[in-house]
């Protein structure tokens, strides 16, 4: 998969089947729209293409609206690019980008810049200077400027009943298998491990302390979660906590995870963390003993779920 940051640098001549939106979890229902451009590329001798942009439109539009994201750019990339999409462009998103009229974002972006033959979109997609632009709009301009126009009629997307607020709600309330169902694949975390305290080793639960640069990601209530990873090569299982270590009167957040059967060091390395189930939420100990005590019972219950899989 070809990626460009900002239409600017986009240099690709062959003409495209394309489609246009933030497709944050590129979830279950972003695939409807997403499938159907890149069969509609193959069988038409063009590229499929994904006009993405970041900042989140409301981050910019919006100054008060403290958005999480449920992907990064690079879990983006990864979801999309074994989707199967040839060409992925990611816009940055500005006011002077969100005045362009109409005919500009048509016209000179979609046309001149992108090449674009096809393009597909949801039967409530808006754009151009306040959104004010629709579907007929986007038609009128297809036969002026010679590209045809899909729309994936509401029944077709409204049949999997799935927004990213809900997957977003699913989350903050701990419910991860219901966010994966709506999904179509396990929600994931990718940070880079750093040092932490040490307590794990002590009580011989050694963790890994995943770091989350990006502060927009959506980061799951708080609690103990099985989850997988694929460690050189390798698909590695565990159990991680969210949340500030109560047992040792912690002060800050952390996400940790403890593998089983795998005990390297793994510092400063990135890791992708999938989330499969949600164990509990968060509890105080009495003491250490206790706490050492409840992640034998965690792991126990973790592994007869892993080998239910």
């Amino acid at each position: 998969m070809i990626t460009v940051q900002s239409i600017s640098k986009y240099d690709e001549e062959h003409p495209v089947a394309i489609t246009i939106g933030t497709f944050d979890g590129v979830h279950i229902g972003h695939r409807k729209i997403l499938e159907k451009v890149i069969n509609r590329a193959k069988n038409s001798n063009l590229k499929s293409a994904v006009l993405t942009f970041f900042p989140h439109p409301r981050m910019v539009l919006q100054k008060d609206a403290d958005i999480k994201l449920l992907n990064t750019i690079d879990e983006k990339k990864y979801i999309l690019e074994k989707m199967g999409l040839d060409i992925l462009v990611i816009h940055p998103f500005t006011k002077e980008f969100s005045r362009l009229s109409a005919t500009e974002f048509v016209r000179d972006l979609l046309v001149n810049k992108l090449k674009s033959k096809n393009v597909i979109i949801g039967y409530d997609h808006r754009f151009g200077r306040n959104r004010t632009a629709n579907i007929t709009d986007l038609i009128a301009f297809g036969n002026a400027l010679d590209f045809s126009v899909e729309e994936i009629p509401a029944q077709e997307i409204d049949e999997v009943s799935v927004s990213s607020t809900k997957i977003r709600k699913a989350l903050e309330n701990g419910e991860i298998e219901t966010a994966n169902a709506y999904l179509g694949y396990e929600y994931m975390l990718t940070g880079t491990v750093k040092k932490g305290k040490g307590l794990g080793r002590i009580i011989h639960f050694p963790t890994a302390n995943l770091h989350v640069e990006e502060s927009y990601k959506l980061i799951p209530k708080n609690g103990s979660y099985i989850v997988k990873s694929h460690i050189q090569g390798t698909e590695v299982y565990g159990m991680m906590n969210i949340g500030y270590n109560p047992t040792v009167n912690g002060t800050s957040k952390t996400i940790e995870i403890h593998f089983f059967d795998f005990d390297d060091d793994l510092y400063d390395q990135k890791l992708q963390i999938d989330l499969l189930s949600r164990l509990r939420d968060e509890q105080k100990f009495d003491s250490l003993d206790e706490l050492k005590l409840q992640l034998a019972k965690d792991k126990e219950k973790s592994l007869q779920f892993i080998s239910n899989r």
